[in-house]
């Protein structure tokens, strides 16, 4: 929200033109994942979403084919990326984007939980990442 305030001629004018976030929304999982979206469509932003992630060890999810770029930025950890049949494994310190129409499986097999940030633009919905049964 932008903060209000009255100038000298008595008219509204808007003086902050941030927001600052500093309770994201938590997705349900059932995979014990834990997702923290700070923006996306849970705050009314389409076009992006930018979420704190921490996948614990022996995660993986079904392949997907999502409809927007994904990058990937690790914090602590590791994390194995399946990028069209090629696996890609990122450390602490490291990133990655994945383009729109790649067929991708994100996965954590190693003993450590793997922490990292993740920005999709447009932003992540279960409508565009085409996920696989």
């Amino acid at each position: 929200m932008y903060s209000l305030c009255l100038n000298k001629h008595k008219k509204i004018i808007n003086m902050k033109k941030y927001k600052i976030q500093t309770s994201p929304f938590v997705v349900p999982t059932t995979d014990g994942k834990l997702i923290e979206e700070h923006w996306g469509n849970s705050t009314g932003n389409s076009n992006v979403s930018i979420a704190h992630m921490v996948a614990p060890p022996d995660w993986s999810e079904p392949h997907q084919t999502p409809e927007f770029d994904e990058f990937t930025l690790i914090i602590s950890g590791k994390k194995q990326f399946e990028i069209d049949g090629e696996i890609v494994t990122l450390e602490q310190g490291q990133s990655i984007l994945i383009e729109k129409g790649a067929r991708v499986r994100y996965s954590n097999p190693f003993s450590e939980p793997c922490r990292y940030v993740a920005i999709c633009l447009p932003a992540f919905s279960m409508e565009l990442v085409n996920r696989e049964e």
